[in-house]
């Protein structure tokens, strides 16, 4: 995942840069906001860390910049010395988390986990994928599915139908798409549970959508032959 990190302390982001090569993503760092926007179009960076208090162009004033809003990428705000204002601030603005330094390395772990499915799904889009993933085939099926949003919130649905590309799950629980999420579940081949990173692509009435996003070849063809036998039948 490519990560465009804006960052004015050149120490701190040495540390943001070694961090992210060592997880296997592509950091881009750079030390204002203005340059941040001239690396916006030629870097397409799936997500960035933003510092707060920059100098020049804060933070605040990138986030609310028509490039980034109109961008679409997800951008952690880090600060040091930020008020509880201005950490609601950047949540309004569009921020997709807030996290206080000094940066604790387990939180931004977990926090670009969950933003790896949006740029997959991204990626994926635009590549023609999700028009294949529309004319996969479908099979009815009922299970349970557990989903583990990135808020902590868990909650549990039965599946309707499934695809090798994704899943929809009939819920009451009130949720919004473009969410990412950890499903768990058990298809009934014999084979053993999985847990897919997902993200959840449409929300209907009684019933939610979510494109698997990180399926290795083994999973992605023991789905598919599940899909297969369940239509014969």
């Amino acid at each position: 995942m490519r990560v465009l990190v804006v960052e004015d302390e050149i120490d701190v982001g040495d540390v943001f840069r070694d961090f992210l090569l060592e997880l296997g993503h592509e950091p881009v760092v750079v030390r204002t906001a203005e340059a941040a926007l001239g690396k916006l179009a030629h870097h397409q960076p799936h997500a960035i860390i933003l510092d707060v208090n920059l100098p020049g162009m804060s933070g605040l004033d990138l986030l609310r910049s028509r490039p980034i809003r109109e961008s679409g990428v997800p951008v952690v705000a880090v600060s040091g010395v930020a008020t509880e204002h201005q950490a609601r601030e950047c949540l309004r603005l569009g921020a997709f988390d807030f996290v206080g330094k000094p940066v604790p390395f387990e939180r931004l772990r977990d926090v670009l986990a969950h933003l790896e499915p949006h740029a997959l799904y991204r990626e994926q889009t635009a590549a023609g994928r999700d028009t294949e993933r529309r004319r996969a085939p479908r099979a009815r099926l009922r299970i349970p599915v557990r989903v583990l949003e990135y808020t902590g919130s868990e909650w549990e649905g039965t599946s309707s139908s499934l695809s090798a590309f994704g899943i929809r799950v009939r819920t009451t629980t009130p949720v919004k798409a473009g969410a990412a999420a950890k499903l768990s579940f058990l298809p009934p081949d014999g084979g053993p549970p999985l847990q897919v990173m997902s993200m959840l692509v449409r929300v209907d009435a009684d019933s939610c959508v979510f494109y698997f996003v990180n399926l290795t070849g083994g999973e992605f063809d023991r789905l598919g032959a599940l899909v297969e036998t369940l239509r014969d039948r």
